[in-house]
């Protein structure tokens, strides 16, 4: 990999503390990195300074110098350089940092200062937090108890606003608390491309609405209600579910395409209520698409499957592995496997083990769709290149499994082994699915499971852990959220087994323990467990992987790679890199 450069240090004075920051940090962030906190709600690390709410004020200073000479002009008191301190108090979030700057943020001004704008923004504001989503997450709610004045000195009627208008299919607006921080503005404008949202009329009659005959109905939507501060916007599909605070919190992985966003899943009592994106600044800074956001609706999804069957019937799990090992033997080198670019790293090394365990060719198949350049990549499975990291493929998936479908029309394959894909989506005809014996793995419902002679119930990625290898080669983990569906077992228990039956070796199915024997025999992997993966991922060298795949609309393509320009970075559009 090519080190990046190093940034510049110089070295800020924060509340008489002195710390060594990037040059050109924002003064909230490097105040942040000294251990202090500035309010602020109009400011968000990824969008353009609005400098409109100004909750950030702070008391701010710089070395004197002599005007004519340039010379630094000595303090006699303290025989240090004397601080010029501006006058008027100024916004953090539109403040660099820069060599010798000094900071206040606890002065009885600022405290002032602070408690003012606290006042004036709760003129207008309800008092619903009883009833309002964004409770338990509010930073007007935390902010005013931190740094209120604890009273109001107004006692005008408050101003009437819009309640409960649709924004867009996906967004409600409360105007009545929207404190017109602009973030859900410049958000649509900046990163969405979205240019949809606005603010009519003046001063205490300021509302935020859509320009005339258009909606917020983009891709991207609900990451406005992520950076709301405020109850203002919430999710139509999240609305009025469940407190915050009594979801369990779990980090996973968006599996609709190959980008891999980082995701949480929040949940309770084995229910998933809602999905958020989850900050990594190496692949989605802090975003996600609105369609990764309801993935968890598989789980109790109506076509789920819940029973293991053999033949047609309800049986168990051990039964129709035997049922399997049967077909595995009458079958023997006529035997075909059908990965998945959707399986997990794990799952995708004990496919290659049973594919050699019974001598069989193993296929893949892609999936394409039209690319957004922000977090939806063309190349919609999440782990092909898993799939290359682990040698189950050594190249680039069909969208068709014709050599497949070859080989069974010539009476080749008898028997084919399904990994959570559907044959008949993948350009198998009823007549060629009617030749052959087909087991079966996956979660719902499919033209493939209901020929299957072998159906194995497994699980989605809310109810496992594992890893992803997302399209910069960065290997990432998710982790179990929700206990499995009834009925269901986890993938590597299963294809363990399944390797059991075709004569391989016997193979760990608990992820840490498969690990070490993943890390043995996958050279790229070599220096790592699943435990210690950082939360942000791990970029993998991609060297032995000279020709790689990628995307141009709905066409598959190789192309070098690179180790500073890796293929469909899988970055917002307002970054250098983005997906195709």
């Amino acid at each position: 990999m090519i080190a990046p450069a190093k940034p510049e240090l110089v070295t800020v004075n924060i509340d008489g503390k002195e710390i060594a920051v990037p040059k050109g940090t924002n003064v909230i962030e490097a105040a942040r990195l000294a251990g202090v906190d500035v309010p602020h709600y109009c400011y968000h690390p990824k969008l353009t300074i609005a400098g409109n709410c100004r909750m950030c004020l702070i008391e701010m200073g710089l070395p004197a110098v002599d005007p004519a000479t340039k010379a630094p002009v000595m303090d006699p008191a303290t025989s240090k350089q004397k601080i010029n301190w501006i006058p008027r108090p100024q916004i953090g979030c539109a403040t660099n940092a820069s060599a010798g700057l000094h900071v206040r943020t606890q002065t009885p001004l600022v405290k002032d200062c602070r408690e003012g704008v606290m006042e004036f923004l709760l003129i207008n504001h309800p008092l619903d937090c009883p009833i309002c989503d964004q409770a338990g997450e509010c930073k007007l709610q935390e902010q005013s108890t931190g740094y209120g004045r604890g009273y109001s000195r107004f006692i005008e009627q408050k101003n009437v606003k819009p309640k409960r208008t649709l924004l867009g299919p996906r967004v409600m607006l409360d105007d009545e608390r929207c404190i017109l921080c602009s973030r859900c503005v410049r958000f649509s404008t900046e990163i969405a491309k979205d240019d949809v949202l606005g603010f009519i009329d003046r001063g205490s009659y300021s509302t935020l609405t859509c320009y005339p005959g258009k909606k917020l109905e983009n891709n991207y939507s609900l990451n406005t209600v992520d950076i709301c501060p405020v109850g203002a916007l919430t999710s139509t599909d999240f609305r009025f579910k469940m407190r915050v605070w009594f979801l369990k919190q779990t980090d996973s992985l968006d599996p609709e395409s190959s980008v891999g966003a980082n995701t949480v899943v929040w949940s309770r009592e084995g229910a998933i209520y809602r999905i958020t994106p989850r900050r990594n600044d190496e692949v989605n800074d802090t975003w996600m698409a609105d369609s990764g956001r309801v993935l968890y609706k598989q789980v109790a999804a109506a076509d789920r499957l819940t029973a293991v069957k053999v033949n047609g019937t309800d049986s168990a799990l051990d039964i129709a592995i035997n049922a399997a090992g049967e077909l595995f033997k009458s079958s023997a080198g006529a035997v075909a496997i059908v990965g998945s670019g959707r399986s997990s790293v794990e799952e995708q090394f004990l496919t290659r083990k049973l594919a050699t365990a019974l001598s069989a060719p193993a296929y893949l198949v892609s999936r394409v769709g039209q690319g957004d350049k922000i977090l939806v990549s063309a190349d919609r499975n999440p782990n092909v290149r898993g799939a290359l990291v682990t040698g189950l493929v050594a190249a680039l998936p069909s969208a068709q499994l014709s050599e497949l479908a070859a080989a069974i029309d010539a009476g080749k394959v008898k028997t084919v082994i399904s990994v959570g894909e559907d044959l008949a989506a993948a350009g198998l005809t009823a007549a060629q699915l009617a030749k052959i014996a087909i087991i079966f793995l996956g979660t719902h419902a499919s033209a493939t499971s209901a020929a299957a002679r072998v159906v194995l119930p497994t699980l989605t990625v809310f109810e496992k852990s594992g890893t992803l290898v997302n399209q910069q080669f960065r290997l990432q983990k998710f982790l179990k959220a929700v206990p499995a569906a009834q009925g269901a077992s986890d993938d590597l228990t299963v294809l363990a087994k399944l390797v059991a039956a075709a004569g391989g070796a016997a193979l760990p199915a608990e992820i840490n323990a498969l690990w070490k024997v993943l890390a043995a025999e996958v050279p790229a992997l070599g220096t790592m467990t699943f435990t210690n993966l950082p939360e942000t991922g791990l970029l993998l060298d991609a060297t032995p992987w000279a020709m790689l795949p990628f995307v141009e609309g709905e066409t598959l393509h190789y192309k070098p790679w690179s180790p500073s320009a890796p293929p469909e970075a899988g970055k917002p559009a307002a970054k250098p890199a983005a997906a195709s």
